[in-house]
């Protein structure tokens, strides 16, 4: 059997075949057509997620040789939809997505789902409760009330800090809710929040505008790694590295290993993994594979790393 991986990685369309034990595509015997849609590894934590989907199709396709895996990666939210349509088109019986956004990606979902496909949603979830069958993602309202706390044992006394949101999402708004909420009565300000799109280069750019306005900053969120390696060059750069406390989120190793080296800008960081995208693949598999009844949510932990724990989330040998 081969799995077709279709579509664009950092704006090329690529074509990936590989080779697995088991009968042809165009064989009666397989149980299921399953659609995996990602966006593209344009920073990071989206360069892990492709990563770990490889990886584990091809090893759903040698434990289930009758099952068929489509994968499709996409660098917007409208190539995305265009990529659900075509798979729908080509009858799947299942579909795992990560939306590239919250928004644009409902519409083609809901319409997949009208049709008959079950719906694995992933991480950043849809716009319109209740039309995925599984959701597989990370506890989104913890990922907030950490942050949270993270600023209020820096800032007992309150303080000024500036925040990095994602893009929009159902995920970020979730996060974004939780810790402002967690925040009331504790006398942390929030002097301003922009979308840095958990990029590097937005980063620097979004910290560098914070840096000329804000006079006096006493923390920064950053929400993700890659926004805040971008943050830290931004705040080195302005030589005010030593006035506030910089916090990302999602595990990179990179950031893990400051953490643990204790002189690299970073004291802290919120775990939130892109493994989370193995075990929707694998409960979706199992689902046809095993008929295994498959509904619900699984949800994984965001804990706060700091240097005394952070061995414990160090992987050298991940792209992530």
């Amino acid at each position: 059997m081969k799995i077709t991986r279709r579509g664009f990685a950092f704006g090329t369309m690529t074509v990936l075949a590989l080779a697995g034990a088991g009968t042809a595509f165009g064989q009666d015997d397989t149980a299921a057509t399953i659609g995996i849609s990602i966006p593209a590894a344009t920073h990071g934590w989206t360069g892990g997620l492709n990563y770990h989907t490889e990886r584990t199709v091809a090893a759903m396709q040698q434990a289930f040789p009758s099952l068929r895996f489509l994968v499709t990666t996409a660098s917007d939210a409208s190539k995305q939809a265009n990529d659900v349509e075509d798979m729908v088109a080509q009858g799947i019986d299942a579909l795992v997505i990560l939306p590239f956004e919250s928004d644009p990606l409902t519409a083609p979902v809901k319409a997949a789902k009208a049709k008959g496909v079950f719906i694995t949603s992933v991480d950043r979830g849809l716009a319109e409760e209740g039309i995925e069958d599984l959701y597989v993602g990370g506890n989104n309202p913890q990922y907030g009330v950490v942050a949270a706390g993270y600023f209020k044992e820096k800032l007992p006394q309150g303080g000024k800090i500036v925040v990095m949101r994602g893009i929009p999402t159902a995920i970020d708004n979730i996060r974004i809710e939780a810790f402002e909420k967690a925040l009331e009565g504790s006398g942390v300000e929030i002097l301003d929040m922009q979308y840095a799109n958990w990029n590097p280069d937005k980063g620097f750019e979004v910290m560098q505008d914070y840096l000329v306005r804000f006079p006096k900053i006493d923390g920064v969120w950053a929400g993700d790694d890659d926004a805040a390696l971008g943050a830290k060059a931004a705040i080195e750069q302005s030589g005010r590295q030593e006035e506030m406390a910089l916090l990302g989120g999602s595990g990179m190793n990179r950031v893990i290993k400051l953490i643990m080296d204790g002189n690299g800008g970073f004291d802290a960081d919120i775990f939130y993994p892109p493994t989370l995208i193995i075990p929707a693949i694998e409960l979706t598999a199992m689902k046809y594979a095993t008929q295994a009844p498959i509904h619900g949510q699984y949800v994984l932990d965001s804990p706060l790393i700091t240097r005394d724990n952070a061995a414990g989330y160090y992987f050298p040998d991940s792209p992530y």
